[in-house]
Order: C-alpha cells, then structure tokens, then sequence
C-alpha cells in the first residue's frame, strides 16, 4: 500500500504524509469507506483518542475537520490507550474509531490508525480502499459535523479491566508500573489501585516530549531496577500507546511477549480454556518459545507481524491466545486487540492463582541467543535485488545445519531494515548478522 504499513499510517508529525491536507483528506475517505453499509443502530460518529505526544492535538484537530466535512461528528476521549478505542467503539455504537499515536516511536513521530465498529483493526482491504477513496479526493468540504470531548466515556474501558480479574487478585502486591509517560499514565495507575495494589509509578508524568524517552517497552531498565529495589512482586512497562506490554519477575529479569504468552498459554492450558491447544505468535518469536511450548503438547500458528495478523489467525481458528514478542499480547476471550494493562493483569492472574512468582515461568525454558539488528534506510529496494544479499542470507543459514535461522524483513512502521538471526552458537549468530548487516550497507547506500 502507499501510506498505510502495519500499524496505520506513521512519519514524522508535519512531515508527509502526516500535513494538514493530507490528513484532512484521510479523514474525509475513512467516513466514504464506513459509510457503506453501516448498519441503523451505528452513530454517525467515530470515536477518536491519542496518545500524549505534542503533535497530537494538532493532528486531531486535521483528522476530526476532514470527518466533520464528511457529514460524522468526532467524540474525542482525549489521551487514552488505543485498546480504549477499540473496546468502546464496538461498546458505544460508533461507527469506526481512530487513534493518532506512533506508539513505540520517539515523541517527534506520530501515526493514525483505524478501528472497525467490531473494535478490531482495519484491514489490508478496507486500508486499500481508503486509500484509493483519498486519492480520488480533490477538495474538502466546509465541515458541518461536530466535534466533541468527553473523557468520561473511558469509564466503561476502567471498569472492564477491573472486572477482568477477581477483586483481591492484587491485594497488597507491590508492583511497578512504568507508563512510559504515555496514554496509560492516568489510566493504568487508577485500574491497579482499584484491585488494592501497592504501586511504585515510573515515567508517569508525560510533557509531549518524553513519551518513550528511556522508559516503556522498549527501555525496561528503570522498570527492573526499581523492581529490585522495593522488592516489588512484579514489575510492568507499557508502550507509547498501551497496546504492549514487557514485564519484570522480582529477580529483575525481563518477560518479553514471547515470555508472557508461554506463561499464559500453561494457564489456559490447564484450565482448559487454550482452544485446539495452540496460540499463534509471529515469524519473529524465539525458537525457545516455540519449541517449549511444542514439547508442553502446546501448537504454535506463525504469522507475519503485525498484531492485525496475529488477531486474524486467532479469528480463523477460533482461538484464544496469542501475541509478539513485542509484547503485545490479544487475550481473544477477552479483547479483539493487544492491551497492555489487561496482559499485565492477566498474567499477575496466571501467576498469583498458581502460587507462583513470574520467575518460575521465566526459568522454564532457554532462549536461543539471537542478534537483532536495526539498519537505517532512505529507501526499501527489494531483498532479491541486492546484489548477493539473498544468496549470502541462504548461505549462512544453511551454516547453522537446522539449529538456527535468519529473518530478514523491513520494518512497517520505520524506516529500518531489521534482521534477526537466531541459533544454539552465539558466536556464530552475531556473525551472521554482522556479514549481513555489512553487506547490505556496502550495497545499498
């Protein structure tokens, strides 16, 4: 697709295609697209909510003027996770729902995604025909919709993460929570306390700067340390946008998604609630992972990433769990959507109704040493055109004799190229990704 990627549409705020013009025009197509077939007892209106980043309120004010000149008011909750936004369209009727938000990024990033009134995430074909409605749009109306703003409608979302798990659950557990001064700064502390937790707060304090800024999913130090510190029984981190989730056993030690859906997916187990015995996670979880939880007599379904991938292959197969090791994690019982506060919630559920701390499921497999490497790129020539790229991809690959394996992908959301290696030698894994890594630079300036 030309603007959509795997999570929405994302760049640089006020740089294309996140301008005044285009984002207007992005708003007016998505009611063109909702509009059509849009059942009696849906609202012509869409719900709308962002993330704490400076940029949001200018962007929200672009978005909401292009669906207003569609003829559908905007219900702005204001910031607030993105799993608010799906649960509460498909809740409250609207018609679709929107989040502005670039969710792990840095602060000077930002994106749109779309909801469906089902509360899951648009997908390739309703994004594709977005798109080619915006490419046919020539002028925007005057808007004559309205826009209002009304926080209070997040009362249900609370109320239905408290009620996800029995009321003592947490009673007097000491737990860290780092909100990555994001959309779950307000939100996350208040469901906790709710459920009687002694909390430490981390990153907590968003100013439209600092969201991710060394802290959240993607920098779990802070959260780890303090962990150790309180002697705290678990420790969580969001993202940006609250739709992941990295968690903290008391030793310290980092839970990733891979981490989180094994320990839940023994839960389910057990309680015969994991359907057809089998989750799905993606191409980038850890050979570890899946092959514990095949040798736990638990299937694995690969998909492509991308949580909209994992939530149609739990749709298809009927399934109940699954996730990234990202950390976001879609309890399909439950929510159509990665939430990061009800993946923390469930997973202090799967431990503490087991008497066990997280790290006794930390400790039950090994992962496969493995080496990410992020190459920044201007553009995204095809793989198999690089020259010698694939062929040395294969080659190295075939040097692990079936104890290893090498992905390559770029990435939807970034202007990055991302290759994975992973295998039982980690000498020869960072190898790899170095001659890889190497190569693709000397190619591809």
């Amino acid at each position: 697709m030309k603007y959509f990627g795997t999570d929405g549409i994302r760049a640089v705020a006020g740089e294309f295609p996140l301008t005044e013009d285009f984002v207007r025009k992005l708003g007016y197509a998505a009611v063109k697209f909702a509009e059509k077939g849009l059942p009696k007892n849906r609202k012509k209106a869409v719900l709308v909510a962002e993330d704490s980043r400076a940029s949001g309120a200018m962007l929200m004010s672009y978005l909401s003027a292009g669906i207003n000149a569609a003829g559908f008011n905007v219900v702005s909750v204001g910031v607030a996770p993105t799993p608010a936004v799906s649960f509460l369209v498909k809740k409250l009727g609207f018609a679709f729902g929107a989040v502005i938000s670039a969710s792990h990024n840095p602060a000077e990033f930002n994106g749109i995604k779309f909801f469906g009134p089902d509360g899951k995430k648009m997908g390739e074909q309703a994004e594709e025909k977005i798109e080619k409605i915006l490419d046919g749009v020539k002028k925007i109306k005057t808007p004559d919709g309205e826009f209002e703003y009304d926080e209070k409608l997040l009362l249900p979302y609370q109320n239905f993460l408290v009620n996800s798990v029995p009321s003592n659950l947490l009673k007097n557990k000491k737990i860290v929570l780092d909100c990555a001064n994001g959309a779950t700064s307000k939100i996350a502390p208040s469901v906790f306390e709710a459920l009687g937790a002694k909390l430490t707060l981390t990153a907590n304090k968003p100013n439209g700067k600092n969201i991710n800024a060394g802290a959240g999913a993607l920098h779990t130090e802070g959260m780890r340390n303090l962990v150790v510190k309180e002697k705290a029984d678990f420790g969580f981190s969001f993202d940006g946008d609250g739709d992941r989730v990295i968690a903290s056993d008391e030793k310290g030690r980092e839970l990733d998604g891979d981490r989180l859906i094994c320990a839940n997916a023994l839960c389910y187990k057990k309680n015969k609630k994991l359907k057809e015995n089998k989750v799905v996670m993606t191409v980038m979880a850890n050979l570890g992972a899946i092959n514990f939880l095949k040798e736990s007599g638990i299937s694995v379904d690969l998909v492509g990433v991308g949580d909209k991938y994992v939530s149609d292959a739990l749709d298809r197969g009927g399934l109940a769990l699954g996730g990234e090791t990202s950390g976001h994690i879609i309890f399909h019982d439950l929510s159509p959507t990665g939430d990061g506060i009800l993946a923390a919630l469930q997973t202090a559920k799967t431990a503490l109704t087991q008497n066990r701390k997280l790290s006794y499921f930390y400790d039950l497999w090994h992962k496969y040493p493995s080496m990410l490497a992020a190459v920044k790129v201007t553009k995204k020539p095809p793989l198999e055109k690089v020259e010698g790229f694939a062929k040395l991809a294969e080659k190295l690959e075939k040097d692990f004799k079936g104890k290893g394996r090498i992905f390559i992908r770029y990435s939807g959301t970034e202007p990055k190229l991302r290759i994975l290696v992973e295998g039982e030698d980690a000498a020869k894994v960072n190898s790899a990704a170095k001659k890889l890594e190497e190569h693709f630079k000397a190619r591809v300036k």
